[in-house]
């Protein structure tokens, strides 16, 4: 409802939520990386990130429940300590993970640095001013383009134009994402290989000032999807194909 999400984290409250959810995912970060329930390998293009001089959004391939934490480790990895203190990480996500996910998982989704979706225009439109300010601040938002999940799933899938209106809105680049994977030798409790990451963060993409907004953003989507596409074939050295349309 209207006034219900404090994005900018400014009650005092909140601020302090954020603190604890914030350590208790760190901690449960290790806690995946040394039972090697997730495994990273390699971060390549860390440059890309820590050379930024503005906010920015990270555009990235989602197919596990777990790879906002992967993303989490680029962030870490790729900007220092210092400037982490002014330069936050933000996850947008959806209203009903936001709205009604139980337990951990739902603690961290309600207080860790998220910026919920809403079904409600007038609450949409307090996400879209907050998100705005947090950006042109010079904060970094992940945004899953392609609005949806597979497991596992190793190809681009076709992006939605959420995430490039947000970055034409505030005059912001996109800084895409790729992470493709392999088998390890690990079995998960599913029985299947964990899969390591090798996590590709690519060249901002900005928008263009001659551009009007609609060519803006799917110059900026096509761009996206290029960048994704040509690393995806030189990291599997096969072309990108579809078996359906």
């Amino acid at each position: 409802m209207p006034g219900e999400v404090d994005y900018k984290r400014k009650r005092f409250k909140n601020k302090i939520k954020t603190k604890l959810a914030f350590h208790a995912a760190r901690k449960f970060l290790n806690k995946i990386l040394d039972e090697k329930i997730m495994i990273v390998s390699d971060i390549k293009g860390k440059e890309n990130l820590r050379n930024l001089e503005s906010g920015a959004i990270i555009t990235c391939n989602h197919f596990n429940a777990l790879d906002s934490f992967a993303v989490q480790l680029v962030y870490e990895e790729s900007i220092s300590k210092k400037v982490r203190r002014k330069k936050k990480f933000y996850r947008v996500i959806r209203e009903g993970n936001y709205t009604s996910f139980p337990g951990f998982y739902g603690m961290l989704m309600k207080n860790c640095y998220t910026l919920p979706l809403a079904s409600n225009p007038r609450v949409m439109q307090e996400f879209l001013r907050a998100t705005k300010e947090l950006l042109q601040e010079g904060n970094l938002v992940l945004v899953y383009p392609e609005q949806s999940m597979w497991w596992n799933y190793r190809k681009p899938k076709p992006l939605q134009p959420g995430a490039f209106k947000i970055a034409c809105m505030a005059k912001v680049p996109i800084v895409p994402v790729f992470i493709c994977m392999k088998d390890s030798d690990i079995r998960g409790n599913d029985g299947f290989p964990i899969q390591e990451y090798e996590i590709n963060i690519l060249k901002p993409i900005y928008p263009k000032d001659e551009l009007k907004k609609n060519d803006n953003i799917s110059y900026m989507m096509d761009e996206n999807y290029n960048a994704w596409k040509n690393v995806y074939e030189e990291y599997y050295q096969k072309e990108l194909k579809y078996d359906t349309k």
